[in-house]
């Protein structure tokens, strides 16, 4: 049961680390994210849990209990993977992403359309889809390791609330732009001990 938990806990917080950049990166730019505006987004992300959670519990339903963790942590280990490499992404030179939230992950001002320097609720609806990305991992894996996904999707939403809004006022009170770089490593690392975690 205290396995359970500790992997809830780094779930809830390796779904979320994208937040802290996006928080850094609106608090150093000055745009203001409301606690309404905070409030959708991390409901977004819950949600997004709990129904890729489902996604896995079903999935881990025809298969063998082994099987299941194992192909939980293969996931999770690639998205962990992926993350990391992002920044070396990034630099290369490549095409302008074409949708709305490949722009937003790769650039989160650009979630401030109007250029209003606060997120509305619409803008706030677009931007938690595009955080909710990780929680889907976190969530699928949640699923399959037949947690409680009401108290998975629960802990994303709190986490990301509480991440958005902190760094958002580090970013704004310390100008910590450093931080969001290492947020990226951080997350990845996370997702690949937890795959590591569920097999070992």
């Amino acid at each position: 049961m205290g396995s359970h938990w500790i992997t809830l806990i780094a779930i809830a917080v390796a779904s979320n680390l994208d937040n802290a950049g996006v928080g850094i990166a609106y608090g150093v730019r000055r745009i203001r994210i409301s606690w309404l505006a905070n409030l959708v987004i991390a409901i977004i992300s819950g949600l997004a849990t709990w129904a890729s959670g489902w996604l896995g519990r079903a999935l881990v339903a025809y298969m063998p209990g082994r099987a299941a963790a194992w192909m939980g942590a293969v996931v999770m280990a690639a998205v962990g993977l992926w993350v990391m490499s992002e920044p070396w992404r990034s630099r290369r030179p490549s095409r302008p992403p074409r949708t709305v939230v490949a722009r937003i992950l790769r650039d989160p001002v650009t979630a401030d359309f109007d250029g209003s320097q606060t997120i509305s609720l619409l803008e706030a609806l677009v931007l938690g889809v595009a955080l909710a990305v990780n929680a889907l991992v976190g969530g699928f894996d949640a699923g399959i390791l037949q947690m409680g996904l009401v108290w998975v999707g629960a802990a994303v939403a709190v986490c990301s609330f509480l991440l958005l809004g902190l760094s958002a006022y580090v970013g704004r009170r310390y100008a910590a732009a450093w931080l969001g770089d290492k947020a990226t490593y951080v997350a990845g690392v996370l997702l690949i001990v937890i795959a590591l975690h569920q097999v070992w």
